[in-house]
């Protein structure tokens, strides 16, 4: 039975290899440098880690399959990043972790969900839309948004195909 915890610092390792397996799919449609790009930094997930704010979804015998960070932008919980195992994939592990993530920003007195991602892929705004998400307009970027694309345009992504998105909790 899978179940939504937060992560231990010993499973930091664990949730790089799920985040580069979680790229592997983007080579398959020709992005394969987001298929190589390294996962986040130990320090960034030992930083998330710390402060509470990185879930697992564990198999039955308490192994990480999935995990969800995220961070305060704009006064919103941005989810920094969302992996799933292929081989756990399309059977409703993410969602259910965004789930858990707007509970835990509810519970805070948040007021929604953010995060960037590719508007072309499938599995990335198509799925975040399925999922209670909605573009946010130029207009009404927030400061901390317009940071983080600007990072995301520093880093070589190509900003035409990325979007911000919002999902009120």
């Amino acid at each position: 039975m899978e179940r939504i915890r937060t992560a231990r610092a010993d499973e930091l390792i664990e949730l790089q290899r799920i985040e580069v397996a979680s790229g592997a799919p983007f080579r398959a449609i020709g992005m394969a440098d987001i298929a190589d790009a390294p996962p986040l930094d130990l320090d960034t997930l030992g930083a998330c880690q710390r402060d509470g704010r990185a879930w697992v979804t564990v198999d039955a015998d308490d192994r990480p399959i999935a995990f969800a960070v995220a961070r305060l932008v704009d006064g919103c919980a941005h989810v920094q990043q969302l992996s799933v195992h292929p081989d756990h994939a399309r059977r409703g592990v993410g969602r259910r972790l965004l789930d858990d993530v707007a509970g835990w920003a509810a519970g805070r007195g948040l007021p929604a969900l953010t995060l960037t991602t590719f508007r072309s892929v499938p599995w990335n705004a198509p799925y975040y839309a399925r999922c209670g998400f909605e573009a946010v307009p130029p207009t009404r970027t927030g400061p901390g948004l317009v940071e983080v694309l600007a990072a995301e345009a520093a880093l070589g992504l190509d900003m035409a195909d990325r979007v911000a998105m919002r999902r009120p909790v």
